[in-house]
Formats: structure tokens, sequence, C-alpha cells
């Protein structure tokens, strides 16, 4: 036991102030990471480990007539070749998707139940074939060309909408008209009511392009199989292991407690590599049957083939308005690429997110959304950062501006006139999710004057002089984080004086370590460098929903402040035996645990030690320790508004965005540094799709981007100086009050800079323009605007 002095008091303050909740602090694994010694699944190895390369088809859509592979075996070094008979013999599960999705009619979501690799037809180019493992990666990269593959082509086709329609080649006898999932939400016949009862009727047809994830790490698996136990280890980047183990003991046909899924340093993943993939499937089937480690891991060229992608929908859009332009209904309808298979979460960005996420922050007193997700000859679909709130985001301001000049409406008096108020919260948006807080008008206002909007005229003046056309353009967001699901709040007081904070999401470029400590120091007091977090072993992290849908600081936030609840009522039975006192008269604040109306305390770190150290009776706790898993995490609703303005120069196409302005609402911040760098990175990302970024494909299914020489990634000059602002009303569906931040800057730049755009080029009479804004689409854009006029 320890006296309670003024300044052990005093020091407690000084942490808390600069460790605790709303405080900037940098980074934990900055340090290690900027020197280069963080440690990727490629870093690691292990004795007598094997080499795995995958053979994949050349053709988006044929029927495989044959697989050679004697020349192959027969090469130096070559441990084993096997085909897709070989592993449908070691019985795994398809891949399929987990989630109840259900047809318009009722009927489930249409599975494609892919195999680890192709036995009778190929889908798209990159379509896993073979593998084969050697001795080295030189011996099996040789080894693979040498498999003979024939294929019969057959016609592919690559757009969803095509793929639909009578006649289109099919991919799946099981699954008519490619149409794995014909979606549907809200009443019909009150929506077509509202839109024959309208003023006005503003339509779009939008195209939100395919993008590629390109990760800087790719993906990697380094397998192993215990003989003895008969179990299967695999080192590999995930998003979360806990949800990661039972995908993959669910493929494997095994308990779960047969897989351990290991996972460090995450190189990126944007939604990516939270799935499983063949790839993993097949070194886990070589490691078990060679008895020895096997590894692989992917190049840049043919991730651009086998990483899931993100976005590409082709959407017509449709808001009905009153005389006064308020809301009356808003419609989506049109067509999901889901490429050649379902896996993971796919269809639901493509048709459920969507519409989960597209009434925004607006009253739009009744929706309907009507999605088909179709399969095309191309490279699977995935969830990419947002997943599906970028994009229904996106519609809804992309119909707003258009709207408001075809009304003669100020686009910022269009907006103003149908925000939901903060009087109006709890509010049952017509999206079917009750949305709990939110300011949506101050954070509007914030965003006009930290953009100085007044003074835009102005600048586009001064840019007209140079020659150049400015356009500027506001627009809020909001988005639905992910589901509610359980999480894993599990602290452990080593004897070393180490607290492990153990959570079942998954940092993979986000920083969890320091704003999960920082709510452990404000809840517990516990010293900031003591606090290790553990999230990347599924034999610890027993449970957890993972990192994806901006959930993390809420899940592992409400785990961390219940289960530092518990350690304290552990604590304080405790206290009250060391300290020889009642526990109804322990408290416990700033870290110490003290008997009420005294001097007499002892701190929490000290409290652990010594139930370390000795023996207690029955009844007292033995350690501080907790295992703990909340009940389902609730959605949390962020939102904001972004300002973003651009220059064109008319004669080359070229856009320049010049100036971008954001004001947030992430409830509580835990670590504003970080939220901030969290924002620029959604900014970004969202920035790239909106100027550069689409995958392509031929007429044949070849695509004609596979490489960072065909598609572009924003890079430091593309990007502006941001000003950002912050505008918290704290969620009331967690004790935090956080919101989630980690995709809110798609949200909110996909369709600023699409707007501001639009808004330039309408000095040429051009009300609209598909992504990507590129120099010759937008160049092309003026020319025959010109012609026309």
């Amino acid at each position: 036991m320890q006296e309670h002095t003024k300044s052990s008091s005093l020091e407690n303050a000084i942490a808390l102030q600069k460790y605790g909740v709303g405080q900037p602090v940098r980074r934990k694994e900055d340090d290690t990471l900027v020197r280069g010694m963080g440690r990727y699944t490629d870093d690691f190895n292990l004795p007598g480990q094997a080499y795995a390369v995958v053979v994949r088809s050349t053709h988006a859509h044929g029927v495989i007539r044959g697989i050679g592979t004697e020349a192959a075996r027969a090469m130096p070094g070559v441990l084993g070749v096997w085909t897709g008979t070989d592993l449908n013999a070691a019985g795994y599960g398809p891949f399929t998707c987990g989630l109840p999705l259900k047809n318009r009619d009722g009927s489930p979501l249409l599975q494609t139940n892919r195999q680890p690799l192709a036995t009778d037809k190929v889908r798209f180019v990159g379509d896993p074939i073979a593998f084969v493992v050697a001795e080295t990666l030189a011996q099996a990269r040789d080894a693979a060309e040498a498999v003979e593959v024939d294929i019969e082509p057959l016609p592919a086709v690559t757009d969803p909408e095509e793929a639909a329609q009578a006649g289109a080649p099919q991919l799946y006898d099981h699954i008519p008209g490619n149409v794995a999932l014909d979606y549907h939400f809200g009443d019909a016949e009150k929506v077509e009511a509202a839109f024959a009862s309208a003023a006005h009727v503003t339509r779009l047809d939008i195209e939100n392009t395919r993008v590629a994830v390109v990760s800087m790490e790719p993906r990697v698996g380094l397998a192993s199989y215990d003989k003895k136990t008969e179990r299967y280890t695999i080192q590999v980047p995930t998003q979360g292991v806990s949800g990661n183990r039972a995908n993959l003991a669910k493929n494997l046909k095994v308990p779960n407690e047969k897989v351990r899924i290991l996972t460090a340093n995450v190189g990126g993943s944007f939604g990516m590599k939270n799935i499983n993939y063949p790839e993993y499937m097949c070194i886990l089937f070589a490691a078990k049957t060679l008895g020895r480690p096997v590894k692989w891991t992917d190049e840049r060229s043919t991730s651009f083939l086998s990483d899931s992608h993100g976005r590409a929908q082709k959407i017509h859009a449709e808001l009905a308005l009153d005389a006064e332009g308020h809301f009356l209904a808003a419609k989506l309808s049109g067509y999901g690429n889901l490429g050649a298979y379902i896996t993971g979460v796919a269809p639901s960005p493509l048709s459920l997110n969507t519409g989960k996420n597209f009434s925004s922050v607006y009253r739009t007193p009744l929706m309907a959304v009507d999605i088909k997700t179709v399969l095309t000859n191309t490279t699977l679909m995935g969830a990419y950062r947002g997943a599906g709130r970028p994009e229904a985001n996106y519609y809804m301001e992309r119909l707003i501006d258009r709207a408001a000049d075809e009304m003669g409406i100020s686009r910022l008096t269009l907006r103003k006139r149908n925000f939901v108020k903060p009087n109006q919260m709890p509010f049952p948006a017509s999206s079917g999710v009750t949305y709990d807080s939110g300011d949506f008008q101050a954070v509007f206002n914030k965003a006009l004057e930290l953009s100085d909007y007044e003074s835009f005229s102005k600048r586009k003046k001064e840019s007209r002089k140079s020659g150049k056309l400015r356009g500027i353009a506001i627009g809020s967001y909001l988005e639905v984080t992910a589901p509610p699901g359980v999480e894993l709040g599990k602290i452990v007081f080593d004897p070393d004086g180490t607290v492990q904070l153990i959570t079942g999401t998954l940092d993979y470029g986000q920083g969890h370590a320091t704003p999960f400590t920082q709510v452990l120091c404000a809840e517990l007091g516990v010293p900031f460098e003591n606090v290790k977090l553990v999230q990347g072993d599924s034999d610890i992290v027993h449970t957890g929903n993972g990192t994806g849908g901006s959930r993390s600081i809420t899940a592992s936030g409400m785990a961390i402040v219940e289960s530092s609840r518990l350690v304290i009522e552990k604590g304080k039975r405790a206290a009250a035996h060391l300290m020889e006192a009642s526990e109804a008269d322990i408290e416990f604040a700033d870290g110490r645990f003290t008997i009420a109306g005294t001097d007499r305390s002892i701190n929490i770190m000290d409290l652990a030690r010594r139930l370390h150290d000795g023996k207690v009776p029955e009844g007292v706790p033995s350690s501080l320790d907790v295992d703990h898993t909340t009940e389902p995490v609730p959605s949390a609703f962020p939102n904001g508004c972004h300002v973003a303005e651009v220059e064109i120069d008319p004669d080359t196409g070229v856009v320049q965005i010049v100036r971008y302005s954001a004001v947030n609402d992430f409830g509580t911040v835990i670590n504003p540094m970080l939220v901030e760098g969290q924002l620029h990175g959604g900014v970004v990302q969202g920035i790239g799709q909106a100027l550069m970024e689409h995958v392509r494909y031929d007429e044949s299914g070849q695509p004609i981007t596979g490489s960072l020489m065909d598609y572009a990634l924003p890079r430091a000059e593309d990007v502006p100086f941001m000003s950002v602002g912050d505008h918290p009303v704290p969620a009331k569906s967690n004790p935090l009050g956080t919101k989630g931040c980690g995709e809110a800057g798609c949200a909110g730049s996909l369709s600023t800079v699409v707007n501001a755009v639009v808004d330039a080029l309408s000095d040429y009479g051009i009300k609209h323009i598909d992504m990507p804004l590129t120099p010759e689409r937008v160049w092309r854009a003026i020319q025959e605007a010109k012609g026309a006029g």
C-alpha cells in the first residue's frame, strides 16, 4: 500500500492531460515504422519453407479442356503441382457470401460457390487454375510457366447492364441472366405516388467507376501444419483475426480451434484483405501435404487481377420535389458489377449499403432502391473504403446540384431547406435506420465560413483573367457505420508491469494503439507507455468483428470502457482486502483506489503487482484481469460538409483542385491528429477516383489497366492543402460518444470534386460528366459543348 500524496496526484493529472481523450498524441508505432522496423507478412520466414506460385487464366471466359502438369513436375526443385481436382478431393467448402440478402421476391441471394481452383470453366483473367510449390521462388515461377492449360474460349461480358440482358454470355447455369441478387427496398407504390404529385423531378444517369485497391503491401501468406495437433497456422494480412479464422475454418471444414491466424503489420487494405482467398487455401493444402511451411507472395501485376475491386455501379437516380424545393421522394435503380465470383460482403456495397446511406442528412420522406447485382467476366468485387457509403452520398449530392439548377434555386438554399434538424432527433430516416444525433445545418454553416465561400466570385474572376475556368461545390454526407456486432475487451496485467489490451479490431494503418490506449488511460489511469495492444493472434483474440465500416473506435472503445469498469469492480474488492476496509468505502479516481475520507490509497499498478505476488483468500480477486465481450455495438452516424474548388485549363482539360475545406462531426474525438490524418487519406482516395482511377477491360475481357503504367493514382502534386474543422455532436449510442472517421473522407470528396468540376464546366452549358474526370474526358466535353453551341 502506498500513501496518496499531492505529488502523485499531480503526476496522474499531468499524465491524464497529456494522454487523455481529446489529446493529439503521436502514434505509438510511428518510430518503428518510419525507421523501417515494422514486420509485415513477407518479412516472416520459417525453417524449411517452400514457395508457391499460382497459374492463372489468360482468358476471361472459357471451358477448361485440359491441364498438363507433367513437364512442370519434372523441373528442378519442384515439390508439387496441384489442380482443382486435387483440392476438391480434399473436401474443402466453397467460398460464399454470408450475408442474409434476399431478392425482391424473398428468395435468397444466389451463390457462386467458388472453389479454390477452377475445374470446369474460367470466368475472368486471373482466375486461379493450378499452383506450383518448389524449393525456391525462382524454381516455382519457372515450373508455373511450364504448366500447359488448354482453354476453349467463350464470349465474355464485362458490363453489368449488358450481362443482365437476354442473349448475354452466361457465367453459371444456375444463375439465369447473371443476376445473383435483384435487390429492392422501399414502398414502390407510395414512392410512385410521390413522384406523380411532384412539381419537379430531376433525373440523372451516373456511372460509379470500378477502382482497384492498390494497397502498398500485396497479399501474402505463410502456411504451416502441425501433424500432431492437426492444426493449421497461417501468417497473413487481415482486418481481424477472429472472423477470418472462422471463415477459414469453415472453408477447411475443421473446428475453429484447429486454425490459427497471425497478423503482424499490415500495409493497407481498405476492405480488400478482409476475406479468404484461393491462394490461402492452396498453401494450407500444400503445407499439410508436404509437411513443411509454404509461402506465397503476390506481385503488383497479379494483384490487379486477383485482389477484390471496388465501386462499379451504373445508376439511374431520381429526386422528386415540391414547388418550394422540399424533397418528396428519391429513387435509385440500376446495376452493380459483382465480377465473376461472390465472396465476403460483395453484394452489400452495391445494394444494401447504397440504400442505407442514400438519404444522407436530408429529410427524404420516401425512398426506393432497385439494384441488380450482376456477375461478369471480371475480377471479383468487394468492400472498398466506404463500401456503398461514398457512392450513395455521391448520387444524392449530384441530384441536389442538378435539381437546384433546373429549378432556379440556390444550391445552398436547397440543401438548407431539406436538412434534418437537431430537434427532430432521433430521426427515422427513409432508409430504415434512425439517426441518434447531429446538427447538419451548423456543420454546413461552418464549412461555408471555413472555405470563404462568399469570396468565390472574386476568385473566379481572377481565374478567368488567367484563361482558367473555376468551379466550387459544397456537399454534405452522412454514413451509417458497420451494422451492430459484438467486440472483445480483454485487459491483462502482466507481472512486469505491462498492461495488455486485447481487442478484436485490427490496425492496418489506422493507428489503433494510441487512441485505444488513451481511452484505457482515461478509464483506469494506467501509464500510457505500459500499455501493449494485442490484435493479431486468433489464439488470444477469440472474439471480434475486425476493422471495417468505420467501427473500430466505437466498438473497441465501448469494449474498453466496459472492461475497465469490470477491472475497477475487481480492484475495489482487492483494495478493500489489502487495506482492511469495507468495499463500500473504496473509491476509484485517477488510477488510485482510496478509502473514502482518508489519505490511504493504492495505485492500480501496485495493486495488480501485489495480487501477482501473494495469495488472497476466497472471494478476493487474484488478479485484475478481465475478459469481456460486449453486447452488439450499434451503428453510428458520422457526417460532415466538404467544399472543393477547382480550376480547369480549357485548352488541355487538366483539372487542379486549388482549395479544399472540410468540417466534420465525428462525435467525441479521441485523438484529433489521427482523425485528421484519416480524413486526409479518405479525401485523397476520393480525389483519385474522381479524377483518374478507373479499372477498364476490353471487349474480350482483357484488363487494360493492369499496372501502374496504366492505372493512375493521385500523387502529392494532385492533392491540395486542406482546411479542416470540427463540429462534434457526441453519439448517444455508445459510452464514448464516438462516431468513426475512417471512410468519411471518401464520402465527402467524391461528390464535391465532381460537382465542382461540373460547376466550372457550366460556363459551356455542361450539366453532367462521369468519373474519372481525366484531362481527355474534360477536354472532349468542352469540345463537344463548343460544337453543339
